[in-house]
């Protein structure tokens, strides 16, 4: 599980570039593509992990 929300939270880095503001969306865009298989749409209400996401978020917060 630990190597799973490193590769998930550099992901959301990378597509977050330099804007920590875009990085909870990003891990959530993340988090979704990862459970779904692809990246959501604009109004895209399916579940996510919640766990999985604020773990990708905070292991993310500290890589950027």
């Amino acid at each position: 599980m630990d190597q799973l929300i490193e590769k998930l939270s550099k992901k959301a880095v990378v597509l977050s570039g330099q804007s920590k503001k875009e990085l909870e969306r990003t891990c959530w865009m993340i988090v979704h593509e990862h459970k779904h298989g692809v990246m959501p749409t604009e109004y895209d209400i399916r579940e996510i992990d919640e766990g999985l996401y604020l773990e990708v978020l905070k292991t993310a917060r500290n890589m950027a």
